[in-house]
């Protein structure tokens, strides 16, 4: 487990809330350009691993590094953000009043203060940049519509489009098949396929269908700790996970 050549790097992470520990030494490795998908049942302690890595939560103990150098424990979410880890939290936030490029126009990472944004003028690699994204997401031919008048699945497309605007080197997934159609669901797992490309990537999801689709390493977490890893398949087999899942 080299630290050095690590996107994402935690060792021995706990962390309790009220003497209940949510986190309870956690260590997980995400290699540069690698997709990985964590699942668990309900407070396994996914959430509370995300606020740490975003910063909203600090740990009691362990190491959290990022690009193999930077200490993530000392880190506020803002400065975190900035670095390049972008989060996309289960309900899509997007501005709705606005059209879809106009969306991704204002998520573009340049220096914005008020007035700046208020008087920017979009630069022609900006426009390349936007027009981009909207292939990416799928939503070429609905750049001029209202985000209030997106589906759900649309919006959530969105909302990752104008992350990937900050150009983030990490992308934090959280449950993005939820409440999506079918045919939604089949083609967020493209999505974030291509977006695997050239970004690391944690998914966290419940849909085991989804997670398929995905064709990626899996961590299991339970209790705050890593309980298995590997393909679905080689987790699925491992007679604890089962026990988690099915034996409630």
């Amino acid at each position: 487990m080299a630290r050095s050549t690590s996107q994402l790097y935690l060792d021995g992470v706990s962390v309790s809330f009220d003497g209940f520990k949510a986190i309870n030494d956690l260590s997980l490795t995400i290699d540069p350009g690698e997709m990985r998908a964590i699942i668990g049942p309900n407070g396994a302690g996914k959430t509370t691993m995300m606020d740490i890595i975003t910063g909203k939560t600090r740990p009691d103990t362990g190491e959290v590094f990022f690009n193999g150098v930077i200490d993530l424990t000392g880190e506020d979410e803002a400065s975190i953000a900035e670095l390049g880890i972008g989060r996309k939290f289960q309900k899509p936030t997007v501005f709705e009043s606005h059209t879809v490029w106009d969306n991704l126009e204002l998520s573009l990472k340049a220096p914005r203060g008020p007035f700046a944004t208020l008087f920017h003028v979009i630069t022609s690699a900006e426009k390349k940049r936007i027009e981009e994204l909207l292939e990416l997401i799928r939503l070429g031919e609905k750049r001029g519509e209202l985000a209030a008048n997106l589906s759900h699945g649309q919006k959530q497309w969105l909302e990752i489009g104008m992350l990937l605007a900050q150009d983030p080197k990490l992308l934090l997934v959280d449950e993005p098949a939820a409440g999506m159609t079918d045919a939604e669901t089949a083609e967020t797992a493209e999505l974030l396929k291509e977006i695997a490309k050239d970004h690391s990537v944690v998914v966290v999801e419940h849909d085991m269908d989804f997670v398929r689709s995905l064709g990626v390493k899996v961590t299991v977490l339970h209790e705050g700790s890593v309980l298995a890893e590997g393909s679905l398949d080689h987790v699925s087999a491992d007679e604890r996970v089962v026990e988690v899942y099915l034996g409630r």
